[in-house]
């Protein structure tokens, strides 16, 4: 491509790109995202894309509502129902998909259940005048039911606000940003399914930044929320973490790890009331939930034992049907 061309090329790219993984699935809660994403989006050079699954229903209505948004069908390459209703499998290739056709400078990850703030995009763009290569933002709980609290705090506690602004080492793929040149050198890490942690600590061993910005605030609004699938979600999710960290640490520290997984309960749960005592918000709805917290946190324990153990993110070979995504 010679010069002009590349130059005619970068200047068509959008500002950004924003993904929305289907999580919840259904029209409520990605109408939800949306509405709140549109009067920011909506005469900007921004795109936004929506890889779905089965789980979204009428997407023809969503399209005719939100023109702005590219629905891209994923029905052919992705089957939840081989994952189950509790395993993010199928949100990390979700996410991979809408990687691989995000055509923006920036890129932003966020969930359909994820209510971005009305400072979200702003913040966003701002935060990225800076050199870091990822940037990720504060997660608030926006319903307030214990169960609700319960799953807020074991997922999202250390994203609640106050968040300290400036250097980090974990970032929630519901609310976070990369710059693509930074995310395309990682590639291979990401081109199948997007695994938060994998893609955040190559980028670290590569010398690059990641910084919490609290301005960027998502509110998790999971409305279809109940107690036996979010018991099951914590295994799966414990044991995708556990699973994925098991390729990148040695036979050794796996079975250290596997040991150790007995005290997590105690570990995460009590880490989740410090954090929140020292962050001096909301410490009558940890109250309430704690019960819920710790039962919580002894389940995504036993997952994360099956991870280290196995050393599979899942419980068969399942990623290996979508490689070729």
């Amino acid at each position: 491509m010679s010069r002009e061309l590349e130059q005619q090329s970068a200047a068509h790219e959008p500002d950004l790109s924003i993904i929305v993984a289907v999580i919840a699935g259904g029209q409520d809660a990605m109408t939800t995202c949306l509405t709140q994403l549109e009067p920011h989006v909506r005469g900007r050079n921004i795109e936004c894309l929506a890889p779905y699954d089965a789980r979204l229903d009428g997407v023809p209505a969503l399209a005719a509502r939100f023109p702005w948004v590219r629905f891209i069908d994923a029905r052919g390459q992705v089957d939840a129902s081989k994952f189950g209703d509790s395993s993010r499998e199928h949100h990390d290739i979700l996410r991979a998909i809408g990687l691989n056709q995000a055509r923006g400078r920036l890129i932003a990850l966020l969930e359909d259940h994820g209510t971005p703030s009305p400072d979200w995009l702003p913040a966003v763009l701002e935060a990225h005048r800076g050199p870091e290569a990822a940037i990720g933002g504060a997660v608030e709980n926006g319903l307030d039911r214990p169960l609700n609290w319960a799953v807020y705090y074991c997922d999202f506690g250390r994203y609640q606000n106050p968040v300290p602004e400036g250097p980090a080492e974990f970032l929630s793929d519901s609310n976070v940003s990369y710059k693509r040149e930074a995310l395309w050198q990682v590639k291979e890490h990401w081109q199948s399914a997007f695994h938060e942690t994998s893609v955040n600590w190559e980028l670290q061993r590569r010398g690059e930044r990641l910084r919490l910005e609290p301005r960027m605030v998502v509110y998790q609004t999971r409305r279809g929320l109940r107690f036996l699938p979010a018991l099951r979600e914590r295994f799966v999710w414990g044991r995708s973490f556990a699973g994925t960290r098991a390729k990148e640490i040695s036979a050794a520290k796996r079975l250290i790890l596997a040991a150790l997984s007995f005290l997590l309960p105690a570990v995460l749960t009590l880490r989740i009331v410090r954090l929140t005592l020292s962050r001096g918000r909301n410490l009558d709805r940890l109250a309430l939930a704690l019960p819920l917290i710790l039962l919580l946190q002894t389940v995504w324990a036993a997952g994360e034992l099956a991870g280290y153990v196995t050393g599979k993110a899942t419980s068969g070979q399942l990623e290996a049907d979508y490689s070729g995504v």
